[in-house]
């Protein structure tokens, strides 16, 4: 079993973007496939269309060890796809993991029963350091940075790696960086605009040509497949998914 993280240290870096299609694309190509939402906004949760019930288990009660993996783990529409799903309450489980003393190992902990049951675990993040990112962290085997193809896309990615860093430095994590994913990567007709192409070449000098994957363009395509709960093929653009195709590769070859 592989674990996962979309990461990124600010909001919309494209994490959940990604977080749902990979899933998705995963589920089709065969694996079987559970998704964390480890967001309070719990964006993911929705777009994957599950409304948690006032009595359901989420992500939350996993955390505090009330419920089972399995209590806490849902079908969705998609076939070999499975939700951990969470809600704004998920905000309260900071000082649990905080007082706990092992915080950034609860999460890893509390996933081993997925062992056997699942190829591949994918958890989204909150965007910004908190204890469930450092719990993320410590849980993750690979982890995928988006960063928007900007200024501050550039910022995001460099706090993201230095937090990634600072917990494999201690000890407390083995998570290596399967790659970085360029988000909103803006062209004009047929040419990246300038912003773009200095950003993306920064981001390259940074962690390395062979981390970088091809990039998410600008289109409110991946969008409409997310609310529409379809796949970019779906909608008539094939071409758009290429950059979860590429990372899907290299997934499979980590899984070997």
């Amino acid at each position: 079993m592989l674990t996962l993280a979309s990461l990124s240290l600010s909001g919309g870096q494209g994490k959940t973007t990604v977080a749902v299609l990979l899933s998705k694309y995963l589920a089709r190509a065969g694996y079987t496939v559970l998704v964390v939402d480890a967001d309070p906004q719990s964006n993911l949760t929705t777009f994957l269309q599950h409304e948690v019930a006032v009595d359901q288990p989420t992500l939350l009660e996993l955390y505090r060890k009330q419920v089972s993996l399995e209590d806490a783990t849902y079908p969705t529409a998609t076939k070999n796809l499975f939700l951990i799903p969470s809600d704004d309450g998920l905000d309260q489980v900071q000082e649990y993991l905080a007082s706990s003393g092992v915080g950034a190992l609860a999460l890893g902990k509390r996933l081993e029963p997925a062992e056997g049951s699942f190829d591949v675990v994918v958890i989204d993040s909150p965007p910004q350091r908190s204890q469930i990112c450092k719990s993320i962290i410590g849980a993750a085997d690979q982890i995928v940075i988006p960063c928007e193809a900007t200024v501050k896309g550039y910022g995001s990615l460099i706090r993201t790696v230095e937090a990634v860093r600072e917990l494999t430095e201690d000890g407390v994590s083995d998570a290596k960086v399967l790659g970085v994913i360029p988000f909103r990567d803006r062209w004009v007709g047929r040419s990246r605009t300038k912003e773009s192409d200095m950003v993306i070449s920064e981001m390259a000098g940074e962690v390395g040509e062979n981390v970088m994957l091809p990039s998410i363009r600008e289109s409110e395509k991946y969008k409409q497949a997310i609310s529409q709960g379809v796949l970019l093929e779906d909608l008539g653009y094939p071409d758009l998914a290429y950059p979860f195709e590429s990372l899907i590769d290299r997934i499979r070859e980590v899984l070997k």
